[in-house]
């Protein structure tokens, strides 16, 4: 007799190509339709599933886990990240936690560049004024849009994992010279390669770079590290990217100092309340103070298509009995 195959449940709609597959080796439970599910449909999920396959859109806490069925012994989780799940719970529960690591490195620090661009060099104030924004371009001045040069600026890197180090070697291409900011200095020939500079105090960088770039996962200890104080130490002619999670900065102080004039400008893709974005933030985008991106820093086809046969790759290995190559555990939080 043929063994029964295990149920696996998708949380959301992913590439037609890696359904498919999943169709094929698994009795996969698709959401078609996207539709993010609910607190009953998630609860209705763990209690039948062999897997569950989340997204970073899914909370996986203690309280939902606690509606798990005896046959779920496996999250597979279609991200990176790893902050929507209660990974300590799972586990206590005997249930395996994997992601998706190293396969959106390139996608996340090309966007990470983008943003770096385009908040000095006022790029989507410009696309604005040729796509029916207020101001009428009437040609070129000397003196009209002006931006900042972006070479010859320091760059602030938080977090020179892999993605901070991608985006190390994008903006030494732009003239920028590179410093970071991590729980350990990177070893010396990598250093060497990428022309960096370590500050073991984030203080004593914050208050010295141009550009500030927050590649730093989300944890207890990371959440609001770009805190109102640290915030404060930034010069007034600095401008902060945040590609990472939007829980890292104090979104709220963030917001006061643009107003204030206290800090030239942001270019964010995560927030800190997503999928809400602050009115704030959206007026101060209109006043052209900040660059603002729907979550959109690892969107690519090929990168979500790499995420999928990971999800299948550690799914089928754990089913096999074998260890998934992409294991979560505590210790890595």
């Amino acid at each position: 007799m043929a063994r029964r195959k295990p149920l696996v449940v998708v949380t959301r709609k992913l590439p037609d190509i890696v359904e498919t597959r999943m169709r094929e080796l698994f009795d996969a439970r698709l959401n078609v339709d996207d539709v993010p599910m609910d607190a009953a449909q998630l609860a209705e999920a763990v209690r039948v599933a062999d897997v569950l396959v989340p997204t970073v859109t899914d909370r996986i806490d203690s309280a939902l886990l606690s509606h798990a069925g005896e046959n779920l012994r496996l999250i597979a989780s279609f991200s990176n990240g790893i902050d929507h799940i209660d990974v300590a719970s799972a586990l206590n529960r005997g249930i395996t936690v994997t992601n998706t690591p190293a396969v959106l490195t390139e996608d996340t620090a090309d966007l990470t560049m983008a943003l770096i661009l385009a908040v000095p060099r006022r790029l989507t104030e410009g696309a604005q004024v040729l796509g029916g924004g207020e101001e009428e371009w009437s040609g070129w001045s000397p003196t009209w849009m002006l931006g900042r040069r972006i070479w010859g600026k320091r760059l602030g890197i938080i977090g020179m994992g892999r993605i901070g180090q991608a985006v190390a070697r994008r903006a030494r291409a732009f003239g920028l010279q590179i410093h970071y900011h991590n729980r350990r200095p990177l070893p010396h020939a990598i250093e060497e390669a990428l022309e960096a500079t370590y500050w073991e105090s984030l203080d004593q960088m914050l208050a010295r770079m141009d550009i500030v770039s927050v590649n730093c996962p989300h944890t207890p200890a990371t959440y609001h590290l770009l805190s109102a104080r640290r915030l404060k130490l930034l010069k007034r002619d600095a401008y902060v990217v945040n590609t990472a999670r939007g829980e890292v900065i104090d979104e709220n102080a963030l917001i006061r100092m643009l107003e204030a004039g206290e800090i030239a400008g942001a270019g964010l893709d995560v927030f800190e309340h997503e999928p809400a974005v602050s009115p704030k933030l959206v007026r101060l985008a209109k006043q052209g103070k900040v660059v603002l991106l729907p979550h959109m820093g690892s969107a690519t086809l090929e990168g979500r298509i790499d995420m999928g046969e990971k999800v299948i790759v550690n799914i089928k290995t754990f089913m096999d009995g074998h260890r998934p190559p992409d294991r979560v555990l505590p210790s890595m939080l």
